[in-house]
């Protein structure tokens, strides 16, 4: 049923609407909306990337048509932490919004960059502190720290007059992070005293049984691994994990090797978090990436992009032998200290046949438990749901199967009520529950070479929502 003439459809002051338009049925791109009170205000505005399912389409975003229609009353974008699935799409998508964005320090720097990047320095980005409690519109606004694989992940409780929701973001329960604080257990407690009405929370990872293990568990695996090799050391991981990348420095010094950084993406991540007080003053300096091809190999340690086999990227072009700064010989080593993405089989498997064929030996978390996921398994939702005791849990972030295992943990914890929904579904939240009231037009746009937005074809969508449903 779709909703009639959404165009006009203004929030009530006795209602708080929820409406996703990004990140339900699928990884990537989140990006949702919740009215009150005659305003709606935006959580994460993402990117995914189009893979093997839409070949053709590099870089791709969730439609803000919705909102863009009534831009005048939107009071303002909210952002969970700075992964590119949550703020990645607000360089193209400015423009057509302009309204306040709140961030964390961390990934406020990261946002300044981007829309800088894109002409829109003049963008208004508010820090804002973990913990802080503030109002945008309508809404009353609480960042509550998280854990997460990035600095500064927060989850956001949504305060009204007719109830409040918590929209989790990207979170795990980590008790000894790398970098940054644990996430604040106190007020996760305690959040069972708000008048909630939903729990809105990531699913990612919800088909995984037990618990995330820590970053700091990763040390000593990476360290086995890396000193087994003879020549180059390469590591190759998520540019935005900060820990992970801090974690390598240190099982370089151990092993008494040089550390040095090679990709932009991770060069700017580690600029950002040095000036944010994220990169520990303690480790030895550096080693430029244009310098690191002239250290002897057995001095080499040396992290880089390339994990998801993205084209352009710092170990694809190793692998084909024209990276400007590093090239590998037979008898280094490459170590993917991450977890493939769905939808990226094809490129990696691809480049690690490459490296192979190089006289490189590849290691992959599959050989030796050298990746920790950023994401809850069933534990750890089991653990939160169990604080919290929400009313009502809406799974988000994550395809159809994802949603559904989230779902069961909910009810295996006792939570009252489950609403799936899938993009475009717009929810009145209440004291009794979720009301479906309709759906609204979403799609994707995706970006041409020349920088326009255009419509992905809708033939192509539905074949795709047929395919994971």
């Amino acid at each position: 049923m779709a909703v009639d003439d959404p165009s006009d459809l203004i929030p009530k002051a006795d209602e708080v609407l929820f409406l996703p338009l990004g990140g339900v049925g699928e990884i990537g791109m989140n990006l949702a909306l919740y009215g009150h009170d005659g305003a709606w205000i935006m959580v994460d505005a993402g990117i995914t990337f189009g893979g093997d399912d839409f070949p053709g389409y590099r870089v791709m975003m969730a439609d803000p048509h919705f909102i863009t229609a009534r831009r005048e009353r939107l009071a303002g974008i909210l952002l969970t932490h700075g992964h590119e699935d949550h703020i990645g799409a607000l360089p193209y998508l400015w423009r057509r919004l302009r309204c306040p964005v709140y961030a964390t320090p961390f990934t406020a720097a990261l946002v300044r960059y981007r829309l800088a990047q894109a002409g829109a320095a003049d963008a208004p980005v508010v820090d804002v502190s973990c913990g802080e409690r503030f109002s945008v519109g309508p809404f009353g606004v609480e960042y509550i720290g998280m854990t997460h694989s990035i600095p500064e992940p927060s989850a956001i409780l949504l305060s009204t007059a007719s109830g409040a929701v918590l929209h989790t973001g990207d979170w795990k329960l980590d008790d000894r992070p790398v970098v940054g604080r644990r996430y604040d257990l106190a007020r996760l407690h305690a959040l069972r005293r708000e008048p909630l009405l939903a729990l809105v929370g990531d699913s990612t990872n919800a088909v995984v049984p037990g618990v995330t293990g820590s970053e700091s568990a990763l040390f000593e695996p990476l360290r086995e691994v890396a000193e087994q090799a003879a020549g180059r050391v390469v590591v190759t991981s998520f540019a935005s994990n900060v820990a992970r990348l801090v974690t390598l420095a240190r099982v370089a010094e151990s092993l008494g090797r040089r550390f040095g950084v090679i990709g932009q993406a991770m060069e700017r991540m580690v600029a950002v978090a040095r000036g944010a007080g994220y990169w520990p003053e303690d480790l030895p300096a550096l080693v430029d990436a244009r310098h690191l091809g002239f250290l002897p190999r057995e001095e080499v340690f040396a992290a880089c992009t390339g994990s998801q086999g993205e084209p352009g990227s710092a170990l694809v072009r190793m692998a084909a032998d024209r990276h400007r700064d590093l090239l590998l010989d037979p008898g280094d080593s490459v170590i993917f200290s991450s977890k493939l993405i769905p939808g990226n089989e094809r490129p990696v498997e691809a480049l690690q046949t490459r490296l192979r064929a190089l006289g490189v030996e590849v290691t992959t978390d599959t050989d030796a438990e050298i990746h920790v996921s950023g994401h809850p398994a069933q534990g750890d939702l089991a653990r939160l749901y169990g604080w919290i005791q929400p009313p009502l849990l809406i799974p988000v972030h994550g395809t159809p199967r994802h949603l559904a295992a989230n779902a069961a943990v909910a009810e295996a914890c006792h939570v009252l009520q489950v609403r799936l929904m899938r993009n475009g579904d717009l929810c009145r939240l209440t004291p009794q529950g979720a009301r479906l009231l309709g759906s609204v037009d979403s799609g994707r746009l995706t970006v041409c070479d020349d920088g326009r937005l255009l419509s992905v074809p809708s033939d192509l969508l539905g074949q795709m929502r047929t395919k994971v449903h």
